[in-house]
């Protein structure tokens, strides 16, 4: 039982560090290393500054009365876990992206030829997010074969005026027809400061674990002949941040 309670409160410190500035999780190591026992857990409490990290106290606390850590066992592992979950971080491959002109003083890879590269890498989930969607077909052909394969694929793209976007072309309609088995989404929910806002986040994360930001968006064009720019960040948490911010704005309604 005591590997598992150590297992789930591990668990719960990298969560910590992976959203948390490294200088943080030191001063809440330093904290905990000065209370007598997870007793005096109420004087962390204004440490955390957002609800986020509010969360994240309050599930190291419950975690922390399951198993027998004294207050220094606990810092040195919250030390520890940031220290390696930093290094591990540091392995993250990031790569520049270019379409257009290119030299011969800085190596760089196309658009199109980094997007298949991202879509023919997901196993269990593509979300990606466009203005416009036209006129892709070895995009669209990419897309399907993840489909087959049994990749939840989702796209999140910018609705016609006729559907209260801003585009005279309904690219989501036909994006459903050329992909059923995908799902679609719209902002639907624009409200207060974001009232006319657009669709115009260019993302492919596949499984979390490689993000292609782009300002290109899914057209022939930006594939191949604009001048467009990017970059492929593979592993760390920046592909993994982006996954659940993605999956969020979709539990909480934003976009649907």
């Amino acid at each position: 039982m005591i590997i598992d309670d150590l297992a789930k409160i591990m668990s719960v410190v990298v969560d910590l560090a992976a959203n948390t500035h490294p200088g943080k999780m030191r001063r809440l190591a330093m904290r905990i290393f000065e209370i007598p026992n997870v007793g005096s857990a109420g004087r962390l409490d204004n440490w955390a500054t957002s609800e986020r990290l509010r969360k994240g106290l309050k599930d190291l606390v419950d975690a922390w009365r399951e198993v027998q850590l004294s207050s220094s066992e606990l810092s040195c592992l919250i030390m520890g876990t940031t220290f390696g979950y930093r290094e591990a971080i540091d392995s993250e491959e990031y790569e520049l992206v270019w379409t257009g002109p290119s030299t011969a003083i800085v190596p760089t890879r196309k658009t199109a030829q980094v997007l298949l590269e991202v879509i023919s890498s997901a196993e269990k989930t593509l979300f990606i997010t466009s203005f416009v969607a036209y006129k892709v077909e070895s995009i669209l052909d990419a897309i399907r074969e993840a489909i087959a394969r049994d990749v939840k694929v989702e796209l999140l793209l910018e609705s016609s005026k006729e559907h209260g976007g801003s585009i005279d072309y309904d690219v989501v309609q036909a994006m459903r027809d050329e992909l059923p088995g995908a799902k679609i989404y719209t902002w639907t929910v624009k409200e207060g400061d974001f009232e006319g806002g657009k669709v115009h986040a260019k993302v492919a994360v596949a499984d979390g674990c490689k993000c292609f930001l782009t300002s290109a968006n899914l057209t022939g064009h930006a594939m191949e002949k604009n001048m467009e720019a990017g970059m492929v960040i593979t592993g760390g948490g920046i592909p993994r941040n982006m996954m659940e911010h993605l999956n969020a704005l979709v539990t909480t309604g934003f976009v649907s």
